[in-house]
């Protein structure tokens, strides 16, 4: 009878041997799980990036206001007539030895 018991328990063992440590173990299924998760973040975060740049695309092919904002920022151009004051800050140099 022992030796049943003992050859029964044997094949449980090696029935939950995969499920603990086979190719669909249960770490591996959670280790997958984990990089679902950080992939639909990721996919979020570039949504919500491809979102704004089109926002910003349908914003500079319909409105002039933006192409304005992005001359005056980008290149620093002024409208005529206007007078264009820039603060400049001096930083301390470093002086050599």
């Amino acid at each position: 009878m022992k030796l049943l018991s003992f050859i029964l328990l044997l094949f449980v063992a090696a029935m939950q041997y995969p499920l603990w440590f086979g190719k669909a173990s249960w770490l591996r299924v959670w280790q997958v799980d984990q990089e679902v998760i950080a992939a639909r973040a990721e996919n979020v975060q570039l949504q919500n990036r491809n979102n704004k740049l089109e926002a910003e695309v349908n914003d500079l092919k319909q409105g002039l206001e933006a192409i304005e904002e992005r001359a005056r920022s980008d290149l620093g151009m002024i409208k005529e007539g206007e007078i264009l004051f820039q603060i400049v800050r001096n930083t301390p140099q470093k002086s050599a030895p």
